[in-house]
């Protein structure tokens, strides 16, 4: 009697036999993603939710401020390089106002992540409301350099 497969004319079978194979690529992938570090590290940061329908819409602030951070890990307030504590007071003197100004950051490509984490940080704990990201479309493919052109 003949085992699936196989010849009822004795001769050996020369397929090769692919349930080993893939058992073993199966057990290394599973090996291979219960190795892989969970990203915990994250910056959580409370964006506001929709204005209500019935508000008219916010007047327009004559007063913008922009936080940006170079290649070399130097934080600018308005293009003015700041220390961690002249950005706190800075953004706290901003709350005064009313309406509050609004508050743009932008981090440069090469800038280092720490620093921008930093500052993201910073910001929060100031109270900062109006607050917005500027410059995320020279990102939209990750892995592109900025100012590359777009693939066809």
């Amino acid at each position: 009697m003949a085992m699936s497969g196989g010849k009822d004319d004795g001769a050996p079978m020369m397929e090769m036999n692919m349930t080993p194979l893939i058992d073993v690529l199966l057990v290394l992938i599973i090996m291979f993603i219960i190795t892989i570090p969970v990203a915990t590290h994250a910056v959580n940061i409370d964006l506001p939710g929709p204005p209500p329908k019935d508000s008219p819409p916010p007047p327009i602030n004559p007063i913008k401020n922009m936080v940006t951070i170079d290649g070399n890990g130097q934080v600018m307030w308005n293009g003015t390089p700041v220390s961690t504590e002249q950005l706190y007071a800075d953004l706290q003197a901003t709350r005064k106002y009313s309406p509050e100004p609004e508050l743009d950051f932008q981090p440069d490509a090469q800038a280092p992540y720490d620093t921008a984490a930093k500052a993201l940080n910073l910001i929060k704990a100031s109270g900062v409301t109006a607050f917005g990201f500027v410059g995320n479309e020279q990102y939209y493919q990750f892995g592109r350099a900025p100012g590359s052109e777009k693939p066809n």
